[in-house]
Formats: structure tokens, sequence, C-alpha cells
């Protein structure tokens, strides 16, 4: 038998009677072609004010908070996660279940603001688009109560993560 690997999938041919034989289809590591990217924000009196976080393939986090109240600047961070964390955060996503979501019953952007998210994973890619949801009786009254819930806590949890990685790497002074 000759063993050749293509596109991930390993085939045996018989060299008696040529037939291909798929023998095993090893798992793709899901961290490689992962991406995810959160944006919250909106335009009003002090310009454009915004949160983004975006995870890139190689572990890649960036970060960019754009405030113009009391005339503060741009805070944008950059850091590099391990594969563990980027592992948390692709079983994070999973459990949510915001992948089988769909987000056309929920509210349009408007004057208050938008949020999106936008992820790549095991060959899916979402965007999602909704406006800004201060809080879960705002998700309760909306078309898709339960869809849209799955989104809130799942974007609460990703700011969770993503604001301790950013404390913990730029700690000024770290505890002893």
């Amino acid at each position: 038998m000759e063993t050749e690997n293509k596109d991930e999938i390993t085939v045996e041919q018989s060299t008696t009677t040529g037939d291909a034989i798929v023998v095993d289809t090893p798992k793709k590591d899901p961290t490689e072609d992962f991406y995810m990217r959160y944006y919250i924000g909106h335009k009003g009196k002090f310009g454009h004010e915004f949160l983004e976080l975006e995870f890139r393939n190689g572990g890649k986090l960036r970060y960019a908070n754009n405030s113009r109240y009391k005339s503060e600047q741009i805070i944008r961070k950059e850091v590099t996660v391990s594969k563990a964390v980027l592992e948390v955060l692709i079983k994070m996503i999973g459990e949510s279940g915001v992948m089988q979501e769909d987000d056309k019953l929920w509210p349009e952007p408007d004057v208050v603001g938008k949020q999106e998210l936008e992820i790549v994973l095991n060959n899916e890619h979402i965007s999602f688009t909704t406006t800004k949801i201060g809080s879960l009786m705002e998700v309760e009254k909306s078309k898709d109560p339960e869809g849209l819930k799955v989104f809130f806590y799942l974007i609460q949890d990703i700011k969770c993560l993503v604001f301790s990685l950013i404390g913990l790497h730029f700690k000024i002074k770290p505890i002893q």
C-alpha cells in the first residue's frame, strides 16, 4: 500500500487493486484559522467612541478603546496570547451556542450605537450586528430574547477575559 496525505486526509492506495481507502482524518487545530472581532461604539458629542477587541491568527490580541471624554486619547494594546488562552476562548464560543444563532430578529443599530461580532471558527463564519444593549431587560424585550441572550452573555464573558489579560499583561507593579 502507498500512503499520501492530501488536504489533511490520509489516503492509502492498494498496490493490488488500485482502490483508494480513507484511513484517517486528522483533526485540524481550531486555533489555526481562528478569528474573532468585537466592536461596540457610537458617534456622539465627544466624537466616535468605541471599544474593539480582536483575536487574530497566531494568538495576537488587539484592544482599542477610544473615549474622548475629558479629552482622553485612544488606548491601544496588543499582546500575543498562548494557544491555551485561544483554546479557552474557542471553548467559550462553542459552549455558548452563538455559532447557531441568527441576528435577523435582533434590534438594528440606531443612534444609541451598534455592536458587531465576527467569528471565523472551524470553516464557519458568522457576523452579527445589533444595537448597543445596556441591560438584560432590553434583551428580554427583543423579538429574539433567547438568541440575543446568548450573544449578550458571550460578550460579557469575552470582555471579562480580555480585560483580565490586558490588566495582567500591562500591570505596572506586579503583585509580589
